[in-house]
């Protein structure tokens, strides 16, 4: 940029202002001293304000130096975030989302107190014509025992396919059931996972641990596709791997009493 329009640049925007400031006055001392204008006093005076302004502008930097040093030392020190700060089964952000996202994917073992506690945003998102995938392991399948004896429970099967099947009924009597994909995990996912517009800049995706029948929230997190675009699409990709093995829920998944 030219020194002129550089000029224009920091005098519309209050930038340097201090500096063009101390320089002015420099100038003018300096003019006014080599034509005996003034007397030696003025001069001097206004030669020491200019010196002030010199100091003053040189102690901002160095202040700001000392503590950007301050905090890089802070972090060193920290060993960087702290889990507690990062890990958290709050899903405040995402659940503000849901209520205008125009595409949802869920994935999880049974899903089941999820999808009742989103049931009605899902339901008003297929109103506004938004695309909703869910996966959720197979019932049908030996799945279910594979899940009882990673939540610890191995003699208890049929908990974990009772919870698969009354999610399925809760996303049966949604509306634009066109709209909705669900399918059948064959194994029992490694996470949980909720995305909202996730290939949006503003997009977000929340990410839970898996359990072992653990007491206390699970913990989670929640990236943002503009902050962590790389483990947004990470768990995206996952997620659309896992789409792919997983089968279409048929007629007799969605209505097991009618096809005994």
């Amino acid at each position: 940029m030219r020194p002129l329009a550089r000029l224009r640049a920091d005098l519309a925007t209050g930038k340097n202002l201090e500096i063009y400031l101390t320089a002015s006055i420099a100038l003018a001392v300096g003019v006014l001293g080599v034509f005996d204008l003034v007397n030696t006093k003025v001069v001097g005076a206004a030669t020491l304000a200019t010196l002030a302004l010199v100091a003053v502008n040189a102690l901002g930097p160095r202040h700001q130096v000392a503590e950007l040093e301050k905090q890089v030392a802070r972090l060193v020190e920290a060993g960087g975030q702290a889990g507690g700060d990062f890990l958290s089964g709050d899903t405040t952000g995402f659940d503000a989302r849901v209520a205008h996202a125009l595409e949802l994917r869920f994935v999880g073992v049974t899903l089941n107190r999820t999808v009742r506690s989103y049931v009605n945003d899902l339901r008003k998102a297929l109103e506004r014509g938004a695309s909703v995938k869910v996966l959720v392991i197979d019932p049908a399948g030996p799945v279910p025992e594979e899940a009882a004896r990673r939540s610890t429970i191995p003699d208890q099967p049929e908990v974990f396919e009772h919870r698969a099947r009354s999610t399925l009924y809760l996303l049966r009597d949604l509306p634009a059931r066109d709209r909705l994909e669900v399918r059948l995990l064959p194994f029992v996912p490694a996470f949980m996972m909720f995305a909202a517009d996730p290939g949006d800049d503003d997009g977000l995706v929340h990410v839970e641990l898996g359990g072992h029948r653990s007491p206390g929230p699970t913990p989670g997190f929640t990236l943002s596709n503009r902050r962590e675009h790389a483990w947004c699409q990470y768990f995206v990709a996952e997620f659309d791997r896992l789409w792919e093995v997983a089968r279409d829920v048929t007629d007799a998944d969605w209505y097991p009493a009618r096809h005994p």
